[in-house]
């Protein structure tokens, strides 16, 4: 079976979140940090990081997955979804060998 990819953006509640975030948000940070990186250790995350975007960063991962459920998942058990909303893509990764 054909692995599908998906681009995830995390949109924080706020444009300066990085550079404003209480200690409380900041240990949420860390969780979500954590959790994804376990899928990360799977596969199923090919790379996940924040984007300094001079107009307010946001985060983003790639995923590569069997089935979509499998993002819709991975976005409902994220700890940062209470300082956040995350949306996702499909995408066509261009990978070593095409």
């Amino acid at each position: 079976m054909e692995k599908k990819y998906f681009f995830l953006r995390l949109n924080p509640v706020r444009a300066d979140f990085i550079q404003t975030m209480t200690e409380a948000e900041r240990g949420i940070m860390h969780q979500h940090a954590a959790y994804w990186r376990a899928f990360m250790e799977e596969g199923k995350i090919v790379v996940f990081g924040p984007v300094f975007d001079p107009n307010g960063a946001f985060g983003m991962g790639v995923a590569r997955v069997d089935e979509e459920e499998e993002v819709r998942r991975f976005i409902a058990g994220d700890p940062a979804l209470t300082l956040s909303t995350i949306d996702y893509f499909p995408m066509r990764a261009v990978t070593p060998g095409q």
